[in-house]
């Protein structure tokens, strides 16, 4: 951990910047070291400052705050945690789009000036900002990644489960937006396969994640609703501060059961309920993030005879989650997000052959 955090807000409200610098420099550890009022502005400091973590508003003069990301990543990589309001779903498609750039995560812009209000968005932004400084990110090129190369080998043969598979559930955290749409994007969109998938995201902004992963896959994404059924080619995200879990049939159960390990939604229990219930038929995928969660119940899948992928190192944004899963023994394939999707289109692949 650093000793001292050095930080850049990129804002164009006077009163925001003003009230970003007395929560850091209230707090031991933060200095603050510029404050840009536009997209431009914030691209010359992060070059020229070289914080450790930049806070980007999204709605800015000039340039916005996707443009201003996709350039510092491209050229001075910083984590950058972006300030959004989640009660605008442009905002949080902006936002959304700047994760994918690669920004880290996004937080909620404080709504007002109440002391409850404050110090609520005080404690969640300087607790992200402290983890996200840690985060050692990479260069983002604006170009266009080059195609990945089709591997028919990945599960298309004498490798591919012995069952039908019944069911896709996979768990992320910081840098899964991103991941998750170019895993799901890939996919076709009469996939035979129900998606189920925990997301770590700051409260307020699932529903906002939803709508977005929606609007640029082919799949129908949904949160999920209690007592509804899986579909195929469908995915349900499970919604804030409720576990998700499936029983017999499908149908899902939203819990508020208390947190494991501080984490509610959690990806162990969904896991968990996937082994019981669907056993060697489902495929449990593990993608970047902090922590452990999921692990335990990917081993108990991993037990009733299902499959289990994690994302590579050199592809993760955080190599924490998966990481735990292969130091654990229980993951079949170690795959990059091109791989993964290709892996899920020759499984549905095979699926419709055994049909």
């Amino acid at each position: 951990m650093k000793d001292i955090i050095r930080i850049l807000i990129v804002d164009d409200s006077p009163l925001i910047q003003r009230i970003l610098v007395n929560m850091f420099e209230g707090v031991p550890g933060f200095r603050v070291v510029g404050q840009a009022r536009d997209g431009e502005e914030a691209v010359q400091m992060a070059a020229r400052l070289r914080p450790d973590v930049i806070t980007m508003d999204i709605r800015l003069p000039h340039m916005d705050g996707l443009e201003a990301t996709r350039r510092i990543m491209s050229t001075t990589p910083t984590p950058i945690v972006v300030v959004a309001n989640s009660i605008y779903e442009a905002d949080m498609n902006i936002a959304f789009n700047a994760i994918a750039a690669g920004a880290l995560t996004v937080v909620e812009k404080s709504r007002g000036l109440e002391p409850a209000d404050y110090d609520a968005v005080c404690d969640q932004l300087v607790t992200t900002v402290r983890l996200m400084s840690e985060v050692q990110v990479v260069t983002r090129w604006p170009t266009r990644s080059k195609k990945q190369e089709v591997r028919d080998d990945l599960y298309s043969t004498s490798d591919a489960p012995q069952f039908p598979i019944g069911l896709i559930a996979m768990a992320a955290s910081t840098g899964g937006p991103g991941v998750l749409r170019q895993i799901l994007g890939g996919l076709p969109v009469d996939l035979g396969i129900p998606v189920v998938i925990v997301q770590h995201i700051t409260q307020g902004f699932t529903q906002g994640f939803a709508r977005w992963l929606d609007s640029v896959i082919p799949l129908r994404v949904a949160l999920a609703k209690n007592g509804e059924s899986v579909a195929p080619g469908r995915v349900l995200i499970a919604p804030d501060d409720v576990h998700m879990t499936l029983t017999a049939g499908g149908i899902v159960r939203l819990e508020e059961s208390p947190p494991v390990n501080g984490l509610r939604p959690s990806a162990t229990r969904l896991f968990e309920s996937v082994a019981k219930i669907y056993g060697p038929t489902a495929v449990g995928v593990v993608l970047t993030g902090m922590g452990d969660d999921g692990v335990d119940g990917l081993e108990a899948l991993r037990q009733a005879g299902g499959r289990v992928m994690a994302q590579s190192e050199e592809s993760c944004v955080v190599f924490g989650m998966p990481k735990v899963a292969i130091e654990r023994g229980i993951v079949n394939q170690v795959l990059t997000p091109g791989e993964i999707a290709q892996a899920l289109v020759n499984l549905n692949g095979n699926r419709k052959q055994g049909a």
